[in-house]
């Protein structure tokens, strides 16, 4: 499996220039699919790629991370008879232009960068996410919870105390620790925006680096998926009483994993396929379910995100 890494941050766009800029980046990327995946024939209906490009969110150990994907890799080189290269991100929003640029085919986006990635272009998809297993912080099942946590020897234990502090966020792009620190937690302290509340927030770049930045004493508070900061605790990077929970949100759903639409029907059958046969009863997909902490894969469809659509369009009517 080959490695692609775009240097530098490329964002979606905000302005009309940067409209523009996003067309500049489709087109290179669109340039660079077909150099590298040529179609035969221009009346073609569907998208055959010689070699699928697959990619996910950036965390602190995306290289890591990738290994573990390793027995599901195989499976959809085995299931599609294609290699699979995969797309460094340096964002997650490098992950989104990657995919409306159709240079990636398949992905693994937040929930939050999914509804972004559907909106600029109704191709990019959702099909499946993992079911999770019961963690520390993470309840079992196809949703998890963004929390804001902090030492559980600190004297931040309730969210009044944290007026005035230091708070991580993730990405602009996450739905955790972005969109329903924004949309929902606010309500909480009566719709004052983040950056009044608290004396700063900063983005920490994951919610890997969050967790370890509130047990290190870096910042008093951040907000992390639950799924996530299992993730960092079961890596020993910390502990898991290191932490107190002072804000839970409500259930949103699992990341989900996502293809383009124009990839042959047949394609898309097999890729789907690769993730959603994935059964504990086989030892290399046992590997993989083990390693991502979940049972098994479940389908998901563009309205089971919904949630997320109404939390951004409150998201933006707040700043209007």
């Amino acid at each position: 499996m080959e490695i692609y890494e775009i240097k530098g941050n490329l964002t979606v766009p905000k302005t009309s220039k940067s409209g523009q800029l996003r067309k500049v980046m489709a087109g290179l990327f669109s340039a660079v699919t077909a150099a590298m995946f040529p179609i035969a024939g221009m009346t073609q209906s569907c998208v055959d790629p010689d070699a699928l490009t697959f990619a996910m969110v950036p965390t602190e150990e995306t290289v890591a991370e990738l290994e573990l994907y390793k027995p599901v890799i195989d499976k959809l080189e085995a299931a599609t008879g294609k290699p699979v290269q995969f797309f460094m991100p340096t964002s997650y929003a490098s992950v989104v232009e990657g995919m409306v640029g159709e240079f990636v085919n398949v992905a693994v986006l937040g929930p939050s960068s999914y509804v972004t990635a559907n909106r600029l272009d109704p191709k990019i998809e959702v099909f499946a996410t993992y079911a999770k297993r019961p963690g520390t912080f993470q309840a079992e099942g196809p949703g998890y919870q963004a929390v804001l946590v902090s030492r559980s020897d600190s004297s931040f234990d309730s969210i009044a105390s944290l007026e005035g502090a230091l708070v991580g966020l993730t990405d602009p792009g996450s739905t955790s620790g972005e969109l329903l620190p924004r949309v929902v937690f606010t309500k909480e302290i009566g719709g004052v925006p983040l950056e009044e509340y608290f004396s700063k927030t900063v983005y920490t770049g994951s919610h890997e680096l969050s967790a370890v930045a509130v047990a290190e004493g870096k910042v008093d508070a951040a907000f992390i998926a639950t799924h996530r900061l299992d993730n960092v605790v079961n890596k020993g990077d910390v502990k898991a009483e290191d932490f107190q929970i002072i804000w839970s949100s409500s259930f949103v759903p699992q990341d989900p994993f996502v293809y383009r639409t124009d990839l042959c029907q047949d394609l898309r059958d097999q890729i789907s396929s690769a993730f959603l046969s994935l059964s504990m009863d086989d030892p290399d997909s046992k590997e993989f379910l083990d390693n991502v902490k979940a049972n098994k894969f479940v389908s998901m469809t563009s309205e089971d995100y919904d949630l997320i659509r109404d939390l951004q369009a409150a998201k933006k009517a707040a700043k209007n």
